[in-house]
C-alpha cells in the first residue's frame, strides 16, 4: 500500500516536508508583502499564475497565501504583516496541514492504485472537481481557494476546463495556478491570471533549508547549494552520495579540457550507468544543461562546479548551441530506446571537449 503522503504529493520529497506543512518561505520577502498588499487593498486578482522553475518554492507559497486569506477571510481586517506567516496552530494552518480545509482544493496529478503510480497527466475529471467545489456552500465563511500543481501536467482537455472557470470566476474564489514554465501554457489561460514570477533561491537560504532539515556536513550542504543552482529541489538530489560523487568527477573531467580525462570520463559514465541510478543519470543531465546554459551566457563557473580553463573559456556561443542541441538528441534517444548510459557520458564529454577546442 503507498503511503498517504505520497499519495497526496506527486512531487513529495521523502524526508521534507510538503508544502502545505512547510512552515518557512526561503524565497524573496518582497514577493510576500505584495500579496498581501494585494489582498488587504482589495486589489486581490481572481487568478495567481506563480511562475518559476521548480524547486524555488512556487506550492509552497501558494500555501502560505491560502493559509493566510483562510485565516484572514475578511482582508479589511488581514494585519498588515510583512510575512505570510501563519501561527501554526491557527485552525486554518492545522487543517491546511492536514489536507482537510473544506475551503483549499489542491488539483493535481492523481493517484492510480490499481496501478501504484501517479498519472502522466493532470486530466479535465481532476479539473472538473471544481464544479461542486465552488458550487456548494462553502464549508466555512469567506474565500475558497484553488491550487493547481502544476498547469504543464494539464493535458488540452484540462486546460479548455480551467479556462472556462477563469472566464467566469465564481464570487469569492481564488485561483492559485502554478507553472514552471508559464510561456508554455494557453495564452488564453496567460491572459485570465496575474503572473507572479519567482526568482531562483539564494545558495545562502538553499543552505539554511538544508542545514534545518538535513543531518548533511557543511561542505556538503555548500556543494549542493550551490549545485542546485536556486533550486532547493535540485539542492536536496546533490546531498545523494552518487549524485554529489558525478558532481565531482564532471569537475574534474571538464577542468581538464580541452583535453579529456579518461579516468574522471570513466569514473563518472560508471556511476551514472551503475543499476538503479535513475537519480545520478538525472543529475548527470542537469549538471551538463545547466553548466552549458552558462556556457550560452557566458557566465563564470566555480571550480567546484566544472570550470573551464581560462584558454579553453573562449568559444564561440554557436559552439555551446551545436552541441546542447546534439546533447539534447542523445539524451532523448537513452532515454526512449534504454541505450547505454555509460555510453552517453562518454559521448557527451566527447563532445564538450571537441568544442573547447574550437
Amino acid at each position: 500500500m503507498a503511503d498517504a503522503a505520497d499519495i497526496l504529493a506527486p512531487d513529495a520529497i521523502e524526508g521534507w516536508p510538503l508544502p502545505e506543512a512547510q512552515d518557512e518561505w526561503y524565497g524573496s520577502p518582497e514577493v510576500e508583502r505584495l500579496l498581501i498588499e494585494a489582498y488587504r487593498g482589495g486589489r486581490m486578482h481572481h487568478a495567481w499564475l506563480i511562475g518559476g522553475p521548480k524547486g524555488i518554492g512556487k506550492a509552497t507559497l501558494a500555501y502560505r497565501f491560502a493559509r493566510f486569506a483562510l485565516a484572514y477571510p475578511d482582508p479589511s481586517v488581514a494585519p498588515d504583516a510583512e510575512t505570510l506567516e501563519v501561527s501554526p496552530n491557527a485552525p486554518a494552518a492545522r487543517k491546511i496541514a492536514a489536507g482537510s480545509h473544506p475551503n483549499l482544493l489542491t488539483l493535481s496529478r492523481p493517484y492510480d492504485e490499481k496501478n501504484k503510480r501517479f498519472l502522466s497527466s493532470l486530466s479535465i475529471d481532476e479539473v472538473r472537481r471544481t464544479i461542486p467545489f465552488f458550487g456548494s456552500t462553502a464549508g466555512e465563511a469567506g474565500w475558497r481557494i484553488a491550487i493547481v500543481d502544476s498547469a504543464e501536467d494539464m493535458n488540452i482537455n484540462a486546460a479548455n476546463a480551467l479556462l472556462k472557470i477563469l472566464e467566469e470566476p465564481p464570487k469569492r474564489s481564488l485561483f492559485l495556478v502554478l507553472s514552471h514554465a508559464p510561456g508554455r501554457l494557453l495564452p488564453t489561460i496567460r491572459s485570465r491570471c496575474r503572473r507572479l514570477d519567482l526568482e531562483p533561491l539564494p545558495a545562502d537560504a538553499i543552505e539554511r533549508a538544508l542545514a534545518r532539515h538535513t543531518d548533511a556536513d557543511v561542505d556538503a550542504r555548500r556543494f549542493a547549494a550551490e549545485a542546485g543552482r536556486g533550486s532547493l529541489r535540485r539542492a536536496i538530489r546533490f546531498l545523494d552520495e552518487d549524485v554529489a560523487a558525478i558532481g565531482r568527477a564532471f569537475a574534474s573531467a571538464i577542468g581538464s579540457m580541452p583535453e579529456l580525462n579518461a579516468s574522471s570520463a570513466h569514473a563518472l559514465g560508471d556511476i551514472v550507468a551503475q543499476r538503479g541510478a535513475d537519480e545520478a543519470f538525472e543529475g548527470f543531465q542537469d549538471l551538463v544543461f545547466d553548466w552549458l546554459a552558462r556556457r550560452a551566457r557566458g557566465e563564470d563557473e566555480p571550480a567546484e562546479l566544472g570550470a573551464l580553463p581560462p584558454a579553453a573559456a573562449a568559444v564561440p556561443l554557436a559552439a555551446w548551441a551545436e552541441v546542447w542541441e546534439k546533447v539534447r538528441l542523445a539524451s532523448a534517444e537513452v532515454e526512449a530506446l534504454n541505450l547505454d548510459r555509460k555510453q552517453f557520458v562518454l559521448t557527451t564529454l566527447t563532445m564538450l571537449a571537441r568544442a573547447t577546442r574550437m
